[in-house]
């Protein structure tokens, strides 16, 4: 009988919003797939990203943070969270470094109740705090869920976080890879381009204007000799006064939008970028249903 030597399955990376679950997911490919904010509710849908290594394969679905929803669209993203936690085989519970254990995170060990999975819990931004905390926030997370592993990392600085590939390879049970060891996300280009202009406008813009928009990639076509790709987007937002500040003035707000992006889009299509970027109003397109999946956000395909 042939040996079965690689181990493959699923992680699941959950949290509350802004704990930077998007961070570790993209330092632990060592790619930059998911987009990251300081703004919470960055994440919208669940992003598949793939770890190969001669060990095995683990894909990491980075999901959006779990929170108490106030529109359609914040309903839409919690189930995606929930119903990511039946499809994998381990979990990997991101919180801050902190004793203080609020609603939020409580909310999160209670659906975990239920779940019957190996739960790693990964205190993050070590960094920032001193290495005798880090003690007592293990003690405090310890009282909430009885984890099967805790680690301390810092996902921007990249500490410890290959032991959390080594603990998660512990709990995977043995099979054949998923994909071809090149693959590193099962997320089509257009919407990773969708993804980057949404971070560049998140980046720019002030904090009352990020949560209400939504950008569709409505052409994207190389040229026939294949030196420079077209691309036409366009950034939704709920409200008159919003599209102003977005396009700024003299249009200087989306031009910052679209160099910022066009500079990460050119690395990430290998090549020149001609982008285009429009603005235009969709009154409270996050309680449409039709709206929401119109921009790629379709229970359905959870």
């Amino acid at each position: 009988m042939e040996k079965k030597e690689h181990k493959s399955g699923f992680a699941a990376i959950i949290g509350r919003p802004n704990v930077g679950k998007s961070t570790l997911m993209n330092q632990l490919v060592g790619q930059k797939i998911a987009i990251t904010s300081k703004k919470p509710q960055t994440t919208r849908n669940r992003i598949q990203t793939v770890y190969t290594c001669e060990q095995g394969q683990i894909i990491f679905l980075d999901t959006p943070g779990i929170h108490k929803a106030k529109t359609r669209l914040g309903e839409y993203m919690v189930d995606v969270a929930s119903r990511t936690l039946k499809d994998v085989d381990v979990i990997l519970w991101l919180v801050e470094p902190s004793d203080y254990i609020g609603p939020g995170d409580r909310h999160i060990a209670g659906q975990l109740g239920s779940v019957r999975l190996p739960v790693i819990l990964v205190i993050n931004k070590i960094d920032t705090v001193k290495k005798e905390e880090i003690l007592p926030f293990i003690d405090a997370y310890r009282k909430l869920y009885d984890f099967d592993e805790i680690i301390p990392v810092s996902a921007l600085r990249g500490i410890n976080t290959d032991d959390i590939i080594e603990t998660i390879f512990k709990y995977l049970p043995y099979g054949p890879r998923y994909y071809d060891e090149d693959v590193v996300t099962d997320q089509p280009v257009r919407q990773i381009v969708a993804e980057i202009i949404r971070e560049k406008a998140l980046h720019a813009l002030d904090d009352e204007i990020p949560h209400g928009i939504a950008v569709s990639v409505d052409l994207m076509k190389k040229r026939p000799r294949g030196s420079v790709t077209d691309i036409d987007a366009t950034i939704v937002c709920e409200k008159e006064s919003h599209k102003g500040i977005i396009i700024g003035k003299q249009g200087a707000m989306l031009k910052k939008i679209g160099s910022n992006a066009r500079y990460e889009i050119e690395r990430l299509v290998e090549g020149k970028v001609n982008l285009k970027l429009w603005v235009k109003v969709k009154k409270d397109w996050r309680d449409s249903d039709f709206l929401i999946k119109n921009f790629g956000y379709d229970r359905k395909e959870v």
